[in-house]
């Protein structure tokens, strides 16, 4: 299957600037994959989405989205890309409805008329079908500057899929939402992958949304700096260890002596998992535990890891 976000080679540099923001990255994203590009503050994610989506040029190198290279064919790309932008773009002072609208008309998809009831049967169906969709069908009537912050993302949803795009861009898309709102939000946001095939494509600096994600890439420094599944990314650098303890230390310690089993004493009893797992291991142990602690990094672990490392 061809990709459809083809990136070669993609560089950009500033005027005046002592380093390239993007120096030099590659990569490739799957029809309907989920796939998250992290980095710190500067490391060049912005400026990478900026050139997907057309906002920005590159220096040098190759980008193709959906079959489109972005330089020569920008117009095509765009017809193509549903974004949600980290900083909200509605305008408060019209109905949801009249937001979804007026981005319809400047989009070309439906011709302009002034109320909903005369707008195209299929615009009125579609608004409704997203509406409902996302819980939103007793609001659009409203004003948006009366919505929350999570209803404001899930219209900026709802006005991103009015073209059904095959890529969806999300750049940090829960930034000041609470709690509940992000995970309805990312509820609404798998079912639309999951039922429409949707690739997403996400920047974000919460690291538990990416856990869920195909293919994982950081950036820093302009620079991929880890590249894989979250598995692959969380095994790259960061150990899996086991934390136990016993009442009597001094027989627990030599019985890991007699076991040949390397451990560190922090004071806990630290074990890196290498090539046992943590049954064998308690399974192998006769002394009495009084704590078995086993250390399962997170995806957050390993980030902070690699780009210190970086």
């Amino acid at each position: 299957m061809m990709p459809i976000i083809e990136v070669d080679q993609l560089v950009k540099c500033y005027r005046g600037a002592a380093s390239n923001a993007v120096d030099g990255i590659s990569f490739t994203v799957a029809p309907g994959e989920f796939f998250t590009l992290l980095g710190p503050n500067g490391a060049g994610k912005t400026t990478t989405i900026s050139i997907l989506t057309t906002t920005l040029a590159p220096t040098s190198g190759e980008v193709r989205v959906a079959g489109h290279d972005v330089a020569r064919s920008a117009s095509a790309v765009r017809r193509n890309l549903g974004i949600i932008f980290q900083q909200p773009s509605l305008d408060l002072n019209l109905s949801a409805e009249e937001n979804i609208r007026f981005h319809a008309i400047l989009y070309g998809l439906y011709p302009f008329r002034p109320t909903f009831s005369t707008m195209p049967r299929p615009y009125q169906h579609q608004v409704l079908e997203l509406a409902a969709f996302l819980d939103l069908e007793n609001d659009m009537s409203k004003k948006v500057r009366k919505f929350s912050g999570g209803m404001r993302r899930k219209l900026e949803i709802m006005r991103s899929l009015l073209h059904k795009p095959p890529i969806l861009f999300l750049d940090e898309p829960t930034a000041g939402l609470d709690p509940v709102s992000r995970r309805n939000l990312w509820e609404y946001l798998r079912r639309v992958r999951n039922e429409s095939g949707t690739t997403i494509f996400l920047t974000t600096h919460y690291l538990d949304e990416a856990e869920d994600a195909d293919t994982i890439c950081i950036i820093d420094r302009g620079r991929i700096v880890s590249y894989g599944s979250p598995q692959q990314v969380k095994a790259e650098l960061v150990e899996h260890y086991l934390l136990i303890d016993a009442e009597n230390r001094d027989q627990l310690r030599a019985e890991l002596g007699r076991l040949r089993v390397e451990f560190v004493e922090t004071p806990l009893f630290r074990i890196d998992l290498k090539e046992r797992s943590v049954h064998q291991l308690i399974k192998a142990i006769e002394t009495p535990l009084t704590l078995v602690n086993p250390h399962t990094p997170s995806l957050e672990d390993a980030y902070l890891e690699i780009v210190e490392h970086a």
